[in-house]
């Protein structure tokens, strides 16, 4: 081996453990080590205010539309229904254009929301890679743009003011590492995922590279159910699975908790009764998961977003930018639930929300 490809090999290794946390020397007993104590700090109790301390007064009587990839999602709609909330603070009037499932083919969306007279525009759920044309728009208009999962990346991004989404890396590398921790690294996995949206994507990714790392667990197939149909593909996929692996198939991953309802559907569980397979989800943190995990059923934990917090600080980001400040470049520490800790940070209602009391942290900066 050349002196330069020596070279280059060790860079790239020290961006992938810089990513994952890996060690050179890093042999099964530290990895279980290390992974334990990654699980252990994400499912600690998130009672403590790590978002912003200082910002403007927030501005009063502004028009808000909120453009919603599809609001039968319940975490767009929860988004939806925070923003109105926070936005109560300063008098704005919150307007909704669902784009059910079809904003990315091409509509000029944005436009329309321009044209309503829109002081600021929240993107939720639709990629604003698609976006280019009314991005262009809405700054010729001077129209602040924020985005909500608009976005892989966190922060200002393709003409947003920023975008506000928890690390899809880290959601999925603490699912990964919750599976090989719950199985004690004898897990074999079905992955479900949604390469059709980026955002998903990035997470079934970072999962699997994660679990490259066990020793002792084993991929057994990448299953590509898009969300928008997966209620009329799940029943074959599983069927096909079940034939294909029968009794190695221990353990599930998903990128979203949607599969696991189509899971505990009663047309498809019976199918896997006899695996009696545990399974997590990087995202969302639905009510129904939260109702699965508490009753030790097929899902053992989740990675919620805090669907509630994160409204608020769209709202808050749209305010820095009506006042021509910088974004936060606040981002969520990734959290998990299981049924050790799902009493709290909001679990009592079925959800994730932070006991950080970060309306009062917010309402408190506005009013300076």
């Amino acid at each position: 081996m050349t002196a330069k490809l020596s070279k280059c090999l060790t860079v790239l290794f020290v961006v992938f453990s810089f990513i994952t946390g890996a060690t050179a020397q890093e042999n099964p007993v530290q990895f279980m080590s290390r992974a334990n104590a990654k699980v252990a700090r994400a499912a600690a109790l998130k009672n403590r205010w790590e978002g912003p301390v200082d910002g403007p007064k927030i501005h009063k009587k502004k028009k808000i539309i909120f453009i919603a990839g599809d609001m039968s999602d319940a975490a767009i709609a929860g988004v939806f229904h925070g923003v109105r909330e926070a936005s109560a603070a300063g008098a704005w009037e919150t307007l909704s254009i669902d784009c059910r499932g079809r904003c990315n083919q091409g509509a000029a969306i944005i436009s329309q929301a321009i044209d309503m007279k829109a002081d600021g525009i929240i993107l939720a759920g639709v990629d604003v890679a698609t976006q280019a044309k009314g991005i262009a728009a809405a700054a010729k208009a001077k129209v602040p743009v924020v985005g909500w999962h608009a976005s892989v990346k966190s922060g200002p991004t393709d003409g947003l003011f920023t975008n506000i989404t928890s690390n899809p890396k880290e959601a999925a590398q603490v699912a990964a590492l919750f599976t090989v921790v719950d199985s004690n690294s004898k897990a074999g996995i079905v992955v479900f995922t949604d390469s059709s949206n980026p955002y998903m994507a990035a997470k079934s990714a970072a999962m699997i590279e994660a679990i490259k790392q066990c020793d002792g667990c084993r991929i057994l197939s990448v299953e590509d159910v898009p969300l928008s149909d997966a209620y009329l593909k799940m029943k074959g996929v599983v069927e096909n699975v079940v034939k294909r692996h029968g009794a190695k198939w221990t353990h599930v991953m998903a990128v979203n908790d949607f599969y696991f309802d189509l899971l505990d559907a009663s047309s498809i569980a019976p199918l896997v009764a006899s695996n009696k397979l545990s399974g997590i989800s990087a995202g969302d943190g639905s009510a129904t998961a939260y109702r699965r995990i508490r009753s030790k059923g097929i899902q053992s934990g989740t990675v919620p977003e805090p669907l509630t917090m994160h409204a608020w600080q769209l709202v808050d980001e749209l305010n820095r930018a009506f006042s021509d400040q910088p974004a936060s470049a606040f981002v969520t520490p990734v959290h998990l639930v299981t049924s050790q800790n799902i009493a709290y940070d909001g679990g009592e209602k079925n959800t994730f929300d932070p006991a950080n009391d970060y309306r009062n942290h917010y309402q408190h900066m506005w009013a300076k």
